[in-house]
């Protein structure tokens, strides 16, 4: 639990066997602990230096008080995450200044294999500071998005995250069930008819875009440093993002579909009907992806378009949008 402060686990086993036994000897602890004599000398040792514990003249010991030792040593580490910051922008401005007048080779890095560029995939995300933006399209090359173990730490400091799903990912088994875990995490998910290329911005510092699988079989891809090239993703992800349909599938309703219609108004499944068909699903896909028969599936539209008063397919998702039951850019 302390290692993030410098701790090893002797060290925190001491310091809780002593906090339990003030005026402690070393062999004592050693008892308590469950841990060589050794051990303990070197974890004794340790804590009086960082001020966790003190040493009476007759070489017994006692724990400082967690609140003032341990509150002490979360400020210093705190002040030293903050100088690595400052370090870190310093040293980013510095990449810059450098790039601007590098050789081609030195801004695009050429990244060959499944697991190089799984790798950098998680590295862009985890170099970004305040958005990541990608295009996602099939077959996933890297890993799926249930995989992307990055996205959930860097939405946790606080980068935001926009992402524009080609429409045929959504036929891809359990990717509905994905973005509404993203959409419930507060990432923007929107949909496009096609995409031209798979693709991740961090900020406008980095992007990566993988290729077609090279002659000896393996997947390819190019890391892009900031650069005109870069500019102009940025600017491509931008435009597609404006025409691109919003992906609304409901967060925070039904853990599994349901087939009893409501009287007031869509349900949470219901608007996850509309959104996959407004999204350019066929009902057989749609059905698949929310676990129900088509039946199902006719029978709540079929309920849908009593509620709006209309009779044809169109003049319900003109509904729908007028309505606030779906969205359009």
């Amino acid at each position: 639990m302390l290692d993030v402060l410098g701790l090893d686990p002797d060290d925190e086993r001491v310091y809780r066997a002593l906090l339990g036994r003030p005026d402690s000897t070393a062999v004592l602890l050693a008892d308590l602990a469950v841990l060589p004599q050794a051990h303990v000398d070197k974890a004794l040792s340790r804590l009086v230096e960082w001020g966790l514990a003190t040493r009476s003249a007759h070489e017994r010991f006692t724990a400082a008080p967690p609140a003032m030792a341990l509150g002490a040593l979360i400020s210093q580490r705190r002040d030293g995450l903050r100088m690595a910051e400052h370090a870190l922008a310093a040293f980013a401005e510095e990449h810059r200044a450098a790039m601007t007048g590098s050789s081609i080779s030195d801004l695009i890095e050429v990244v060959t294999g499944v697991d190089a560029i799984r790798h950098r995939f998680l590295q862009v995300q985890q170099a970004a500071r305040t958005q990541v933006r990608t295009f996602i399209t099939a077959p996933f090359v890297a890993l799926p998005p249930d995989e992307n173990t990055a996205e959930p730490v860097a939405i946790g400091r606080g980068v935001h995250f926009r992402a524009v799903l080609d429409r045929a990912v959504l036929a891809e088994p359990g990717i509905v069930d994905d973005a509404i875990d993203s959409l419930g995490k507060g990432v923007h998910l929107r949909v496009a008819d096609e995409l031209p290329m798979k693709l991740v911005l961090a900020d406008a510092d980095l992007g990566l875009v993988p290729l077609a699988v090279t002659a000896a079989g393996e997947p390819g891809a190019v890391l892009l440093h900031r650069s005109g090239l870069l500019d102009a993703l940025d600017a491509l992800f931008e435009t597609v993002w404006r025409t691109a349909r919003p992906l609304e599938l409901g967060t925070g309703g039904e853990t599994a579909p349901t087939v009893e219609v409501g009287t007031e108004g869509p349900t949470d499944l219901d608007r996850r009907i509309l959104a996959l068909l407004l999204a350019g699903l066929t009902d057989l896909t749609a059905a698949t992806q929310l676990g129900l028969s088509p039946r199902t599936l006719h029978r709540r539209l079929r309920h849908l378009m009593d509620l709006a008063g209309v009779r044809t397919r169109m003049q319900l998702g003109a509904h729908a949008v007028r309505s606030g039951w779906a969205e359009v850019p």
